[in-house]
């Protein structure tokens, strides 16, 4: 089959792998059972291991279709390394097959680090599955490249999430279909705001009192993971949007505001600076650990905190607010392949989107649905999850812009700069405008 925009092709292929934040691959933020998975990634399950291709000779999407009463193949691929993601899926799957005899889905595992390298070898040699499962902000890359299928009145997202529609929506046409969404809120000890008397904060400055009436010489108020990759700009950009900055203009009043923010954050020492080093598995450890005494985190780590730390008292609210609540969208999307098994792939995709289907996945991943009509009513009121859905209203994706990984760089640089002190907020933002200003203008 043809394959568009070699020019595209090769930039995405010569891009620097981010790490997904929440994101998208946020089951590989750092807990200890996802470290142990990562070990063990290259006997992970596959889905119908035993008919599924093997990594040198997999079967090419799009094959010829199957002689009359035999099932057409399908194949996914996707970068999931926890096995009960990977054990999710495959129920889905062989409850899918089960149901219908047109079709034979099969999915393959292709690690994180190797996905977007395998998807632009496979674009350029012809061998690519029918549905990819990829971390939303790199969708906008491969549509670049002209391998995903115009989905535009063909799937109905009508009740979806603006922001996940967005996220897989270029030029007005749709290229993919939300699978399920994180965003990041505020998660807080209630047994040491109530031994400090002190209130949920709702405003930047009643964090700022918050945190510093909770430090002591073995807690610090607030962490949030600062790493200097995707994962730090993911945890990042609530922040700079609540300020009413955008991603693409931060060199400005709104975008220094938020840079200086987190500079007092770490000059009150309410917030430690090795958080440069912290995953978001890493702060949750911190705050499981007693530590911390506040963190932002998304709900992936909701299941690993009530099995690991079941005697502890925690809540979460909205991220606190400069002149807007925000959040930002983690997740992935769904994509079909163009040429490959179209009609097959949606079929499958009309399956696993039911109600029923998305409730099993988002339970068993932590996430949330990225359909509003199911997720209004996915928990029950009191559920830790509820918060991480009102979330939702304020949540916007990362891009979507096929150059996004060299944006982000710019501003995980540029918060990393004023963590550590190397830069003043006016000067990061001035660098890191200039790098964005390169990319996008």
């Amino acid at each position: 089959m043809k394959r568009k925009k070699i020019t595209a092709l090769l930039a995405v292929f010569a891009m620097t792998v981010s790490l997904a934040a929440g994101c998208g691959n946020a089951e590989k933020a750092g807990t200890v059972a996802d470290n142990a998975a990562a070990d063990n990634a290259e006997s992970s399950v596959e889905s119908n291991s035993d008919e599924a291709p093997e990594e040198t000779g997999q079967e090419t999407a799009g094959e010829e279709n199957a002689p009359s009463g035999e099932a057409q193949a399908v194949t996914i691929w996707y970068y999931w390394e926890t096995e009960g993601h990977q054990v999710a899926l495959d129920q889905v799957i062989q409850d899918y097959n089960g149901s219908q005899d047109s079709y034979e889905v099969t999915a393959k595992y292709v690690p994180f680090a190797d996905f977007k390298k395998q998807l632009s070898i496979g674009a350029s040699a012809d061998e690519l599955p029918d549905i990819a499962i990829l971390d939303s902000p790199d969708h906008a890359s491969y549509v670049e490249m002209g391998i995903f299928e115009d989905l535009t009145g063909k799937f109905d997202v009508g009740s979806y999430y603006e922001g996940t529609v967005n996220s897989c929506t270029v030029d007005g046409k749709l290229y993919g279909v939300p699978f399920g969404v994180n965003c990041l809120a505020l998660y807080y000890n209630e047994d040491m705001l109530n031994e400090a008397g002190c209130s949920v904060p709702t405003t930047w400055e009643e964090l700022m009192t918050t945190a510093k009436a909770l430090t002591t010489d073995s807690v610090t108020g607030l962490a949030l993971c600062s790493v200097q990759n995707e994962e730090g700009t993911f945890n990042f950009v609530p922040w700079l949007w609540s300020t009413g900055a955008t991603s693409y203009d931060i060199n400005n009043e709104n975008g220094i505001r938020a840079l200086s923010f987190i500079q007092s954050l770490i000059e009150e020492e309410v917030m430690s600076k090795e958080c440069i080093n912290w995953t978001q598995g890493d702060v949750m450890n911190q705050f499981i650990s007693g530590n911390v005494a506040m963190m932002e985190n998304g709900p992936w780590q909701i299941p690993t905190m009530q099995q690991e730390a079941p005697d502890l008292n925690w809540k979460v609210t909205l991220i606190p607010k400069d002149s807007e609540y925000s959040s930002v969208l983690g997740g992935e999307n769904y994509a079909v392949i163009n040429g490959g098994n179209v009609e097959g792939a949606l079929d499958f995709l009309n399956y696993a989107t039911s109600e029923e289907k998305v409730k099993f996945l988002m339970d068993k991943f932590g996430y949330i649905s990225a359909d509003k009509s199911i997720a209004e009513n996915q928990f029950e009121a009191d559920s830790p999850y509820q918060p991480f859905v009102e979330e939702l209203n304020y949540a916007m994706p990362r891009g979507p812009l096929a150059e996004w990984p060299g944006v982000s760089d710019a501003i995980s640089l540029a918060f990393n700069q004023v963590i550590t002190g190397t830069a003043t907020p006016e000067d990061a933002a001035a660098e890191a405008q200039a790098t964005i200003d390169g990319i996008v203008k």
